[in-house]
C-alpha cells in the first residue's frame, strides 16, 4: 500500500514547478463569432468589432489587438469612436451605453470600461421614449447626441454620461418649422440618422424614419432647413464640402439634396433607383466620395431587385462607367470606407472598402483597376469550410517554410498588393522564437496551413485533395467571373463557403514530417493520401492501393457510404503538396488514426475495423489487421448512415448501468457459495475504502465488457525503434491501441537503404496487451534507457535531438482514458501506474509529450505529459514517474466540441475552438508565451486645439 501514499511537500520541486508551469489564455485567433457591430477611427486607424455575446475587439496594424467584454453579455448594437480620442462608446441591445478607453497601467495600456449609462425617461413614459436608435459623438469631444424611437434627441455629457436636459431636441421643437401637412404624418416618430455638418460643428443633420430630414442649429436651437422625403429613410451621408448630402431609402433609391446658405425650400438635385424600375431592397447605407478626377465614388449597401436578387448580400461601387455589385456569401453587418481624413484635403480619394460580413472580413482595394480583394493578415475566416481536425508542427525548418510560402504566394495572384490599410499602432512584441505551423483539415477536402508563430494567425497556403476524386463540382469553375452584359453586375467575393460538394471529402487526420516534407492526410471515406512538396505545377498519375481491413471475413456487411471515385489518368496539381499515392481502406469508414515514419517511408492508418501499414516508397501494402469484434455491428454502419439502432444503443446503456451497480460483486464473486461471496465483497470494499482514504486522486476503475460497441476502433498508432523480441536487439516496430483497451505490437523488418527498393518491408505480430479495465487506449509512448521519449523520425539526423539511449532498458507507456500504465520492455510486465477517477467521470481526451523550459535558466528543461480530460481541465504529469505536477481548469466541461478540437504544441502551448470560427490560444509554459504587445499613438488635444502624440505600451492580455 506504500505506493498509494502521497509524497510529502518538496519545496525545491515546488520552486522548479513555478519556473516551468504557468497557465494563461493569451489570444483569440480567427474571426469573431456572431459579429453584430463595426466601428472605425480614421484618426487612430483602428477598427472595432462587437459581437452578440458582448465582446468588443480592436484591431490595427498586424499584432495590434485589444479585447474587452461587457459584463452583461448583451449584443453590441453600435460602436462609435470619440473624435480624436482613444475612447469609444458602445450601445447594447439592453439600451445601455458604455464608454471604453485605452488607459495606461504600470507602463502598459489596456482597453478598460470607464462608465456605463442607461437613458431613462420621465416616470410613466413608455420604453420607446428613451430607446436609442442613433448615436452621434460630437467633434467637440464633450457630448453625445442620442436619437430615440420617440423622435426626441437627448444630449449627454462625456465622460460622465450626465444628461443635459436643457439641450434636448424635442420632436415638438422640430415640427414648429415643418410644413403643417407634413406634421400630420407623424413624421418625427423615430430618429434614423444623426450626422454632424463637416464644416460647421454647430449644425447637425437629423433624419427621421418616415422621410423628414432637418438641419438643426445647435447655437440657436432651431431648424434652419427641412427636406421633405417621400420614402422611408434608411441613412444619411454628408459630402465633404458640406454643400450637399445624400439620403438613402427603403425602396432602393437614394436622393442628393443641396444645402443652401439661405432659407429657401431645397429641392432634391437627383433621385435615383440604381437597380430599378422593379421593386428593390432597401439601401441601408451610402457613401459619396469625391476624387481629383471629378468622378465620385458612390458606394451603397443593398438596393438589389427584390424578385430576382432579394437573397443576395451586396454592396455596390459606382465610379463613372465602372459599376460592380460585390456579392458576399453571408449577411453584411456593416462597412466603412477608408479615405483621406486630413482636414485640409480637398477630396476624399477613397483607397479601400472594409466590409464586416457575418462570417468574414473582406477588404476591397479601390485604388487598383478591377477593385481586387486585399489578403487580410488577421481575422481569418477559419471556418470558410467547417474545421474537422487540426495538427500543430513546431519549429519548422527555414527551407520548408519558404517553400510553403512560395506555393501559397502563387495562389494569391488574384489578391491586391496594397499594404494593409488598417495600420494603427505599432507591434513591439519580440519576434517569434521559432516558426510554427497550424494545419486545419476541412469538410470540403482542403487543408489550410496557418502561420501560428505569433499573435496573427495568417494563412500561408491552401491544399485541396478534391482533384484526386470525381465530384459533382468542376474545380475549374470560377464563380468570380462577371459577364459583360450581366445586370446587376454581381461579383462573388470572400472565401466563406460552408457547403461541401461531398461530405466524404472531409479531412479527419493530418500528419506532416517537417524534415522530409512528406505529408499524409486521411478522410471520411477511408482515403489516405501521401504527398510530397513540389515547387512547380505538375501533372502525373496518382497510384492507387486498396487495404481490405475485413480480410474477406464472412458475416460482415458495410452499410455506410461508398468510397470516393478517383480520376483516371494523369491529374494536374498546383505547386505545393502533391499526392503521389492513394490508399483506400475497405470498408470506406472514417480514418480514426494516422502515423507517418518518413525515415522508414511507412504510413500506418486505422479505422473502426482495423489498421494497416503501407510502404509508400515501394507503393505496396505491408499488412492489415482486423480488430473488429463480432458484436461491433455499429462499426459497419458508418458516420454518414442514417440507419442507427436506437434500440441497441438503449439496451447497451442499460447494460452498462447494471454492470456498474454490480461490478464490485462480480469482480470478487466466483463459483463459491453466498457467504464466501459476501465475505469476498466485504474484503474488497474494505480494501477499496483504504485505497480511497490513502490516495484521493486514485479511484476504482469501472470494468467494461468486450461486447461494448466500437471496441475495434483504432484510436492511436505509434512507430518506435525499441526492444520488442529480446533485450539485446532493437528493431523498428508499430504499435496500435484500440477502443477496447487492446494494444497490438508488430515487429518490422525495414531493408537497408541500398536494398530498400529491392526487398519488401516485412511485419510480424510480436505482442498483444489487453488492459483489464478495457478502457480506450488514447496514447502509446516508448521511453528510452534514460526515461526520455524517443525522438521523432529524422530528428537525430538533423542534429535537433540527442540519440536515444539504447543501452538501458526501454519502457512502454500506455495511456488509456482512465489510467496511465508503464510496462517494461521487452517482457511487457507492469511497472507503474497512475489512475484517474472513474466515479467522477474523468476521462483522458488528449495527451501529448511536451517540453517545458525554465524561465530562470536556459540550462534546464524537462519532458512531461500534457493531458486534457473530458472535464475540460489540463493536467501536467511528470515522466517517467507519472507524478501529477499541476492541474488547470481550461475549457468548460459542457463545451464538448472545444475539448474535442484541442491540440497541444511541443513546447507547452495549445489551441481549441471557442466557436466554429475562433481558436483560443493558451500557454502552460512560463517560457513560451505568445500574446499581443503593441504601442498605440494616442492624441492629446490641448486647449488651442493643437494635436500632440504620446505612446503607450500595450500588453493586451485576455483575463
Amino acid at each position: 500500500m506504500r505506493r498509494f501514499l502521497r509524497p510529502g511537500h518538496d519545496p525545491v520541486r515546488e520552486r522548479v514547478k513555478r519556473d516551468l508551469f504557468q497557465f494563461n489564455k493569451t489570444v483569440e485567433h480567427g474571426f469573431p463569432h456572431q459579429p453584430s457591430a463595426l466601428g472605425y477611427s480614421p484618426f487612430l486607424r483602428l477598427m472595432a468589432i462587437g459581437t452578440r455575446s458582448g465582446a468588443i475587439k480592436l484591431y490595427g496594424a498586424p499584432g495590434v489587438e485589444f479585447m474587452g467584454l461587457h459584463e452583461e453579455n448583451n449584443t453590441v448594437m453600435q460602436i462609435h469612436f470619440i473624435p480624436d480620442q482613444c475612447q469609444l462608446v458602445t450601445l447594447l441591445d439592453d439600451n445601455s451605453l458604455h464608454l471604453w478607453s485605452l488607459k495606461q497601467q504600470s507602463g502598459a495600456s489596456e482597453l478598460r470600461e470607464e462608465h456605463r449609462f442607461t437613458l431613462k425617461g420621465p416616470p410613466g413614459s413608455p420604453p420607446s421614449a428613451t430607446q436609442i436608435t442613433a448615436v452621434l459623438p460630437h467633434s467637440s469631444r464633450e457630448v453625445l447626441y442620442l436619437g430615440t424611437e420617440s423622435g426626441n434627441i437627448f444630449v449627454v455629457e462625456l465622460p460622465s454620461f450626465r444628461v443635459l436636459e436643457d439641450r434636448t431636441i424635442t420632436s415638438e421643437a422640430v415640427l414648429q418649422r415643418v410644413p403643417e401637412d407634413y406634421c400630420n404624418r407623424r413624421s418625427c416618430e423615430l430618429v434614423e440618422a444623426l450626422q454632424e455638418h463637416p464644416k460647421n460643428p454647430d449644425q447637425i443633420l437629423i433624419g427621421y424614419s418616415r422621410g423628414l430630414i432637418v438641419l438643426w442649429d445647435l447655437q440657436n436651437n432651431k431648424v434652419t432647413h427641412h427636406f421633405l422625403g417621400s420614402q422611408q429613410l434608411e441613412n444619411l451621408y454628408w459630402q465633404r464640402d458640406g454643400s450637399k448630402f445624400i439620403s438613402c431609402h427603403y425602396d432602393g433609391s437614394y436622393t442628393q439634396w443641396p444645402v443652401s446658405s439661405d432659407n429657401r425650400q431645397p429641392e432634391p438635385l437627383e433621385n435615383l433607383v440604381p437597380y430599378g424600375p422593379f421593386p428593390c431592397k432597401a439601401i441601408s447605407k451610402i457613401y459619396w466620395q469625391t476624387t481629383k478626377n471629378g468622378l465620385p465614388y458612390i458606394i451603397f449597401q443593398g438596393g438589389m431587385p427584390r424578385a430576382s436578387y432579394g437573397d443576395r448580400h451586396s454592396i455596390s461601387v459606382v465610379h463613372g462607367s465602372q459599376q460592380t455589385a460585390f456579392d458576399f456569401t453571408s449577411r453584411v453587418i456593416d462597412f466603412f470606407i477608408i479615405f483621406s481624413s486630413e482636414p485640409t484635403a480637398e477630396f476624399d480619394d477613397p483607397s479601400a472598402m472594409v466590409v464586416l460580413a457575418e462570417e468574414e472580413l473582406v477588404v476591397i482595394d479601390l485604388k487598383t483597376a478591377g477593385w481586387p480583394a486585399v489578403h487580410p493578415p488577421y481575422l481569418a475566416s477559419l471556418h470558410c469550410s467547417a474545421i474537422t481536425c487540426s495538427h500543430h508542427v513546431s519549429n519548422i525548418p527555414l527551407k520548408l517554410w519558404e517553400r510553403i510560402i512560395s506555393a501559397g504566394s502563387k495562389q494569391n495572384i488574384h489578391y491586391s498588393n496594397m499594404p494593409w490599410p488598417i495600420d494603427g499602432g505599432t507591434n513591439i512584441a519580440p519576434d517569434p522564437p521559432q516558426r510554427d505551423l497550424l494545419l486545419t483539415g476541412h469538410e470540403d477536402g482542403t487543408v489550410r496551413f496557418w502561420d501560428a508563430s505569433g499573435v496573427c494567425l495568417h494563412l500561408l497556403y491552401k491544399l485541396s485533395t478534391v482533384r484526386v476524386f470525381l465530384t459533382d463540382a468542376d474545380p475549374n469553375d470560377n464563380m468570380n467571373t462577371v459577364g459583360e452584359d450581366e445586370w446587376p453586375p454581381l461579383r462573388k467575393v470572400g472565401t466563406f463557403d460552408p457547403y461541401s460538394d461531398d461530405p466524404r471529402l472531409g479531412i479527419q487526420k493530418i500528419y506532416l514530417c517537417k524534415y522530409s516534407g512528406y505529408l499524409t492526410v486521411a478522410g471520411t471515406a477511408g482515403q489516405v493520401l501521401v504527398m510530397e512538396l513540389n515547387d512547380e505545377d505538375a501533372e502525373h498519375v496518382v497510384d492507387h492501393a486498396e487495404a481490405d481491413l475485413l480480410q474477406d471475413q464472412e458475416g460482415y456487411r458495410w452499410k455506410g457510404h461508398e468510397k470516393l471515385k478517383t480520376r483516371d489518368g494523369p491529374v494536374r496539381f498546383e505547386a505545393g503538396f502533391q499526392p503521389f499515392v492513394l490508399v483506400q481502406c475497405q470498408p470506406p469508414a472514417v480514418v480514426t488514426s494516422l502515423a507517418l515514419h518518413s525515415e522508414w517511408k511507412l504510413v500506418a492508418f486505422g479505422t473502426s475495423h482495423g489498421f494497416g501499414l503501407f510502404d509508400h516508397q515501394q507503393k505496396r501494402l505491408v499488412f492489415v489487421k482486423c480488430t473488429l469484434h463480432p458484436s461491433d455491428q455499429l462499426a459497419l454502419e458508418g458516420p454518414l448512415s442514417r440507419v442507427k439502432s436506437l434500440k441497441k444503443s438503449l439496451r447497451q446503456s442499460f447494460r452498462r448501468i447494471r454492470r456498474s451497480r454490480v461490478s464490485s460483486r462480480k469482480r470478487r464473486g466466483g463459483s463459491g457459495n453466498a457467504s464466501e461471496v459476501q465475505e469476498a465483497n466485504a474484503r474488497f470494499d474494505q480494501d477499496a475504502l483504504q485505497e480511497m482514504e490513502l490516495a484521493p486522486v486514485q479511484r476504482k476503475i469501472e470494468a467494461r465488457s468486450a461486447e461494448d460497441s466500437f471496441t475495434g476502433f483504432v484510436r492511436t498508432l505509434y512507430f518506435a525503434d525499441t526492444f520488442l523480441r529480446d533485450s539485446s536487439r532493437h528493431c523498428p516496430s508499430l504499435w496500435a491501441g484500440t477502443n477496447g483497451g487492446t494494444v497490438y505490437a508488430f515487429c518490422l523488418r525495414v531493408p537497408p537503404a541500398e536494398r530498400r527498393m529491392d526487398e519488401p518491408v516485412r511485419a510480424e505480430q510480436a505482442k498483444e496487451i489487453q488492459l483489464m479495465h478495457r478502457a480506450p487506449v488514447v496514447g502509446i509512448l516508448v521511453l528510452d534507457g534514460r526515461g526520455i521519449p524517443l525522438p521523432e523520425p529524422l530528428e537525430v539526423a538533423h542534429d535537433l535531438s540527442k540519440s536515444p539511449d539504447m543501452q538501458g532498458s526501454h519502457q512502454l507507456l500506455v495511456v488509456s482514458e482512465e489510467q496511465f500504465k508503464v510496462f517494461t520492455l521487452p517482457k511487457v510486465s507492469s511497472k507503474l501506474k497512475l489512475k484517474l477517477t472513474a466515479l467522477e467521470g474523468c476521462r483522458v481526451r488528449k495527451v501529448t509529450v511536451t517540453n517545458f523550459g525554465s524561465c530562470k535558466t536556459d540550462d534546464y528543461s524537462e519532458n512531461d505529459l500534457a493531458v486534457l480530460t473530458n472535464l475540460g481541465d489540463i493536467q501536467i504529469i511528470s515522466l517517467p514517474f507519472l507524478k501529477l505536477q499541476i492541474r488547470y481548469p481550461c475549457i468548460r466541461k459542457e463545451d464538448v466540441s472545444g475539448i474535442a478540437s484541442c491540440v497541444f504544441t511541443k513546447y507547452g502551448q495549445g489551441f481549441y475552438l471557442i466557436s466554429p470560427s475562433e481558436f483560443e490560444r493558451f500557454s502552460l509554459s512560463t517560457k513560451w508565451l505568445v500574446e499581443p504587445r503593441c504601442v498605440v499613438d494616442m492624441p492629446e488635444v490641448t486647449s488651442n486645439n493643437h494635436v500632440h502624440k504620446s505612446s503607450m505600451e500595450n500588453a493586451a492580455r485576455k483575463s
